[in-house]
Protein backbone atom coordinates (compact mmCIF):
# COMPACT_ATOMS: atom_id res chain seq x y z
CA UNK A 1 0.00 0.00 0.00
CA UNK A 2 1.55 3.27 -1.15
CA UNK A 3 0.85 6.07 1.32
CA UNK A 4 1.90 9.71 0.86
CA UNK A 5 5.18 9.30 2.79
CA UNK A 6 5.89 5.57 2.79
CA UNK A 7 4.88 2.11 1.59
CA UNK A 8 3.24 -0.47 3.82
CA UNK A 9 4.03 -4.08 2.92
CA UNK A 10 1.05 -6.34 3.55
CA UNK A 11 1.29 -10.12 3.66
CA UNK A 12 4.90 -10.83 4.52
CA UNK A 13 3.93 -10.69 8.19
CA UNK A 14 0.84 -9.59 10.08
CA UNK A 15 0.86 -5.88 10.93
CA UNK A 16 -0.30 -4.55 14.29
CA UNK A 17 -2.51 -1.48 14.59
CA UNK A 18 -2.58 0.07 18.06
CA UNK A 19 -5.88 1.71 19.08
CA UNK A 20 -5.74 5.06 20.89
CA UNK A 21 -9.16 6.27 22.04
CA UNK A 22 -9.27 9.99 22.78
CA UNK A 23 -12.76 9.62 24.23
CA UNK A 24 -14.43 9.65 27.65
CA UNK A 25 -16.80 6.79 26.83
CA UNK A 26 -15.10 4.02 24.84
CA UNK A 27 -16.07 0.58 26.13
CA UNK A 28 -12.49 -0.57 26.70
CA UNK A 29 -10.50 2.40 27.98
CA UNK A 30 -12.82 5.41 28.02
CA UNK A 31 -11.22 8.45 29.65
CA UNK A 32 -7.75 6.93 30.09
CA UNK A 33 -6.22 8.89 27.21
CA UNK A 34 -8.57 11.85 26.99
CA UNK A 35 -5.84 14.42 27.64
CA UNK A 36 -3.62 15.13 24.61
CA UNK A 37 -0.46 14.43 26.63
CA UNK A 38 -1.69 11.01 27.72
CA UNK A 39 -2.79 10.11 24.18
CA UNK A 40 0.52 11.23 22.63
CA UNK A 41 2.55 9.28 25.19
CA UNK A 42 0.37 6.21 24.69
CA UNK A 43 0.84 6.33 20.92
CA UNK A 44 4.62 6.62 21.32
CA UNK A 45 4.61 3.71 23.79
CA UNK A 46 2.66 1.62 21.27
CA UNK A 47 5.25 2.33 18.60
CA UNK A 48 8.02 1.28 20.98
CA UNK A 49 6.06 -1.88 21.87
CA UNK A 50 5.91 -2.95 18.22
CA UNK A 51 2.91 -1.28 16.59
CA UNK A 52 3.13 -0.80 12.82
CA UNK A 53 0.23 1.70 12.68
CA UNK A 54 -1.49 3.83 15.32
CA UNK A 55 -5.25 4.37 14.97
CA UNK A 56 -6.54 7.44 16.79
CA UNK A 57 -10.25 7.91 17.42
CA UNK A 58 -12.09 10.92 18.83
CA UNK A 59 -15.61 9.44 18.84
CA UNK A 60 -16.76 6.27 20.55
CA UNK A 61 -18.61 3.82 18.30
CA UNK A 62 -19.59 1.45 21.12
CA UNK A 63 -23.12 0.00 20.91
CA UNK A 64 -25.69 2.67 21.74
CA UNK A 65 -23.32 5.62 21.33
CA UNK A 66 -24.67 8.96 20.12
CA UNK A 67 -23.48 11.07 17.18
CA UNK A 68 -20.65 13.44 18.12
CA UNK A 69 -20.52 16.92 16.54
CA UNK A 70 -17.67 17.50 14.09
CA UNK A 71 -16.28 20.38 16.17
CA UNK A 72 -15.96 18.26 19.31
CA UNK A 73 -14.40 15.32 17.48
CA UNK A 74 -11.77 17.56 15.89
CA UNK A 75 -11.17 19.38 19.20
CA UNK A 76 -10.13 16.02 20.68
CA UNK A 77 -8.03 14.88 17.73
CA UNK A 78 -6.17 18.04 16.75
CA UNK A 79 -3.80 18.39 19.74
CA UNK A 80 -2.92 14.69 19.58
CA UNK A 81 -2.00 14.85 15.89
CA UNK A 82 -0.04 18.04 16.49
CA UNK A 83 1.73 16.46 19.45
CA UNK A 84 2.80 13.43 17.41
CA UNK A 85 4.11 15.41 14.45
CA UNK A 86 7.80 14.72 13.99
CA UNK A 87 7.85 12.20 16.85
CA UNK A 88 6.00 9.15 15.54
CA UNK A 89 7.79 7.16 12.84
CA UNK A 90 4.89 4.85 11.95
CA UNK A 91 1.81 5.91 9.97
CA UNK A 92 -1.22 7.39 11.70
CA UNK A 93 -4.74 6.22 10.97
CA UNK A 94 -7.72 8.29 12.11
CA UNK A 95 -10.92 6.51 13.06
CA UNK A 96 -13.67 8.71 11.63
CA UNK A 97 -16.58 8.54 9.21
CA UNK A 98 -16.83 12.33 8.73
CA UNK A 99 -15.25 13.85 5.63
CA UNK A 100 -14.45 17.21 7.26
CA UNK A 101 -12.66 15.53 10.17
CA UNK A 102 -10.84 13.21 7.75
CA UNK A 103 -9.63 16.13 5.62
CA UNK A 104 -8.36 18.03 8.65
CA UNK A 105 -6.63 14.93 10.01
CA UNK A 106 -4.93 14.19 6.69
CA UNK A 107 -3.78 17.81 6.50
CA UNK A 108 -2.31 17.34 9.99
CA UNK A 109 -0.26 14.30 9.02
CA UNK A 110 -2.53 11.24 9.15
CA UNK A 111 -2.17 8.88 6.18
CA UNK A 112 -5.03 6.40 6.64
CA UNK A 113 -8.75 6.87 7.28
CA UNK A 114 -10.58 4.12 9.16
CA UNK A 115 -14.30 4.42 8.34
CA UNK A 116 -16.51 2.16 10.45
CA UNK A 117 -19.50 3.00 8.25
CA UNK A 118 -17.97 1.79 4.99
CA UNK A 119 -18.80 5.18 3.35
CA UNK A 120 -22.52 4.92 4.21
CA UNK A 121 -22.69 7.88 6.62
CA UNK A 122 -20.75 10.51 4.65
CA UNK A 123 -20.60 10.22 0.87
CA UNK A 124 -17.78 12.77 0.58
CA UNK A 125 -15.26 10.83 2.63
CA UNK A 126 -14.08 8.70 -0.29
CA UNK A 127 -13.34 11.81 -2.37
CA UNK A 128 -11.26 13.20 0.51
CA UNK A 129 -9.27 9.97 0.74
CA UNK A 130 -8.69 9.99 -3.03
CA UNK A 131 -7.56 13.63 -3.02
CA UNK A 132 -4.98 13.02 -0.28
CA UNK A 133 -3.91 9.62 -1.68
CA UNK A 134 -4.67 8.16 1.74
CA UNK A 135 -5.22 4.57 2.72
CA UNK A 136 -8.89 3.79 3.32
CA UNK A 137 -10.20 1.10 5.67
CA UNK A 138 -13.78 0.14 4.87
CA UNK A 139 -15.69 -1.63 7.63
CA UNK A 140 -19.07 -3.34 7.44
CA UNK A 141 -21.55 -2.23 10.08
CA UNK A 142 -25.17 -3.29 10.26
CA UNK A 143 -27.08 -0.08 11.08
CA UNK A 144 -25.39 2.67 13.11
CA UNK A 145 -23.55 2.55 16.45
CA UNK A 146 -26.80 3.58 18.17
CA UNK A 147 -28.92 0.87 16.51
CA UNK A 148 -26.50 -1.89 15.47
CA UNK A 149 -27.21 -4.23 18.37
CA UNK A 150 -30.97 -3.54 18.30
CA UNK A 151 -31.59 -4.42 14.66
CA UNK A 152 -32.27 -8.06 13.71
CA UNK A 153 -29.06 -9.91 12.97
CA UNK A 154 -28.47 -11.03 9.39
CA UNK A 155 -29.61 -14.55 8.55
CA UNK A 156 -26.40 -15.17 6.61
CA UNK A 157 -23.67 -13.04 8.17
CA UNK A 158 -20.97 -13.90 5.64
CA UNK A 159 -23.16 -12.93 2.70
CA UNK A 160 -24.34 -9.79 4.50
CA UNK A 161 -20.76 -8.68 5.22
CA UNK A 162 -19.49 -9.53 1.73
CA UNK A 163 -22.31 -7.64 0.02
CA UNK A 164 -21.88 -4.64 2.31
CA UNK A 165 -18.16 -4.50 1.65
CA UNK A 166 -18.66 -4.85 -2.10
CA UNK A 167 -20.93 -1.79 -2.01
CA UNK A 168 -18.36 0.14 0.02
CA UNK A 169 -15.59 -0.74 -2.42
CA UNK A 170 -17.77 0.36 -5.36
CA UNK A 171 -18.31 3.76 -3.72
CA UNK A 172 -14.59 4.17 -3.04
CA UNK A 173 -13.54 3.25 -6.57
CA UNK A 174 -16.18 5.54 -8.09
CA UNK A 175 -14.71 8.43 -6.07
CA UNK A 176 -11.21 7.76 -7.37
CA UNK A 177 -9.66 5.76 -4.53
CA UNK A 178 -7.12 3.32 -5.93
CA UNK A 179 -7.67 -0.38 -5.29
CA UNK A 180 -4.16 -0.59 -3.83
CA UNK A 181 -5.16 1.81 -1.02
CA UNK A 182 -8.27 -0.08 0.16
CA UNK A 183 -8.41 -2.40 3.17
CA UNK A 184 -11.52 -4.30 4.28
CA UNK A 185 -12.77 -4.93 7.83
CA UNK A 186 -15.68 -7.36 8.51
CA UNK A 187 -16.73 -5.31 11.54
CA UNK A 188 -16.53 -7.72 14.46
CA UNK A 189 -19.13 -6.70 17.06
CA UNK A 190 -20.83 -4.14 14.84
CA UNK A 191 -24.34 -5.57 14.48
CA UNK A 192 -23.32 -9.23 14.83
CA UNK A 193 -24.18 -11.90 17.38
CA UNK A 194 -21.58 -13.81 19.40
CA UNK A 195 -21.89 -16.78 17.08
CA UNK A 196 -21.63 -14.59 13.98
CA UNK A 197 -18.45 -12.95 15.26
CA UNK A 198 -16.90 -16.39 15.70
CA UNK A 199 -18.04 -17.41 12.23
CA UNK A 200 -16.48 -14.34 10.64
CA UNK A 201 -13.14 -15.05 12.28
CA UNK A 202 -13.33 -18.69 11.24
CA UNK A 203 -14.23 -17.84 7.63
CA UNK A 204 -12.06 -14.77 7.19
CA UNK A 205 -10.63 -16.14 3.95
CA UNK A 206 -14.02 -15.54 2.35
CA UNK A 207 -13.62 -11.83 3.09
CA UNK A 208 -10.07 -11.86 1.71
CA UNK A 209 -11.44 -13.54 -1.42
CA UNK A 210 -12.95 -10.16 -2.36
CA UNK A 211 -9.42 -9.24 -3.45
CA UNK A 212 -8.31 -6.77 -0.77
CA UNK A 213 -6.17 -6.93 2.38
CA UNK A 214 -8.18 -7.60 5.54
CA UNK A 215 -8.01 -5.85 8.90
CA UNK A 216 -9.82 -7.29 11.90
CA UNK A 217 -10.50 -5.78 15.32
CA UNK A 218 -11.54 -8.15 18.09
CA UNK A 219 -9.67 -6.58 20.99
CA UNK A 220 -11.57 -6.67 24.32
CA UNK A 221 -14.95 -6.80 22.58
CA UNK A 222 -18.10 -7.86 24.36
CA UNK A 223 -18.49 -11.18 22.55
CA UNK A 224 -15.23 -12.27 24.20
CA UNK A 225 -16.62 -11.32 27.59
CA UNK A 226 -19.84 -13.23 26.94
CA UNK A 227 -17.88 -16.35 26.01
CA UNK A 228 -15.79 -16.02 29.18
CA UNK A 229 -18.49 -15.90 31.86
CA UNK A 230 -19.23 -12.18 31.39
CA UNK A 231 -15.64 -11.09 31.92
CA UNK A 232 -15.29 -7.27 32.00
CA UNK A 233 -13.20 -5.46 29.39
CA UNK A 234 -10.09 -5.36 31.58
CA UNK A 235 -10.16 -9.18 31.91
CA UNK A 236 -10.43 -10.06 28.23
CA UNK A 237 -6.74 -10.06 27.30
CA UNK A 238 -6.37 -13.84 27.06
CA UNK A 239 -9.60 -14.10 25.11
CA UNK A 240 -8.35 -11.36 22.80
CA UNK A 241 -5.11 -13.28 22.32
CA UNK A 242 -7.08 -16.34 21.17
CA UNK A 243 -9.07 -14.30 18.65
CA UNK A 244 -5.94 -12.55 17.36
CA UNK A 245 -4.17 -15.86 16.80
CA UNK A 246 -7.23 -17.31 15.08
CA UNK A 247 -7.54 -14.21 12.89
CA UNK A 248 -3.92 -14.41 11.76
CA UNK A 249 -4.28 -18.11 10.97
CA UNK A 250 -7.47 -17.33 9.02
CA UNK A 251 -5.74 -14.74 6.83
CA UNK A 252 -5.82 -11.32 8.51
CA UNK A 253 -3.23 -8.86 7.20
CA UNK A 254 -3.64 -6.36 10.07
CA UNK A 255 -4.96 -6.82 13.62
CA UNK A 256 -6.25 -3.83 15.58
CA UNK A 257 -5.50 -4.17 19.30
CA UNK A 258 -5.23 -2.26 22.56
CA UNK A 259 -2.47 -4.36 24.16
CA UNK A 260 0.29 -4.04 21.57
CA UNK A 261 3.19 -5.58 23.47
CA UNK A 262 1.27 -8.71 24.44
CA UNK A 263 -0.44 -9.18 21.07
CA UNK A 264 2.86 -8.70 19.28
CA UNK A 265 4.03 -12.00 20.78
CA UNK A 266 0.77 -13.68 19.76
CA UNK A 267 1.14 -12.41 16.19
CA UNK A 268 4.80 -13.45 15.97
CA UNK A 269 3.97 -17.03 16.97
CA UNK A 270 0.96 -17.24 14.66
CA UNK A 271 3.06 -15.91 11.78
CA UNK A 272 5.77 -18.47 12.56
CA UNK A 273 3.19 -21.27 12.40
CA UNK A 274 2.24 -20.00 8.94
CA UNK A 275 5.91 -20.04 7.91
CA UNK A 276 6.32 -16.27 7.80
CA UNK A 277 9.44 -14.48 9.02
Amino acid sequence: MKLPSRTLVLGERTLIMGAVNVTPDSFSDGGMFLSPEAAVNHALEMEQAGADIVDIGGESTRPGSEFLPVEEEWRRLRPVLEGLKGKLRIPISVDTYKSTVAAAALEAGAEIINDVSGLRLDGQLASVAARFRAGLILMQMRGTPKTMQKKPFARNVLEDVRQGLKQSVARALAAGVRRSRIILDPGIGFGKSVEQNCELIRELEQIAALGFPVLIGTSRKSFIGKLLDDAPADRRQWGTAATVAASVLSGAHIVRVHDVREMRDVVRLADAILGRS
